[in-house]
């Protein structure tokens, strides 16, 4: 079999509470999976979230100079004058 098609598991062991561990069975069985279908995709899920939320950008010092200088910048410009207008529904 091709390298790129090979899959390879390996066992994760965890130890949770039983109310937890009950909570997760009832949740997997309301998807129609396993209990480690479930982990694994809520895992999986969790991991790409947190991975997701991190955003690396490399620049030179002179790009990073100016765009501190713009952040220091007060607000300004028709679509921040427009959103500010804009009826607050938390304030009914």
């Amino acid at each position: 079999m091709p390298q790129a098609f090979k899959t390879v598991t390996r066992a994760v062991n965890l130890r949770i509470r039983e109310d937890v561990r009950d909570l997760i069975d009832h949740a997997a069985r309301a998807h129609s999976k396993t209990r480690s279908e479930f982990m694994i995709d809520a895992a999986r899920r969790a991991a790409e979230d947190t991975l997701l939320g991190q955003t690396l950008v490399r620049v030179d010092p002179e790009t990073y100079a100016e765009f501190l200088t713009v952040l220091d910048q007060p607000p300004g410009g028709e679509g921040f004058e427009r959103l500010m207008a804009a009826p607050r529904p938390w304030k009914g």
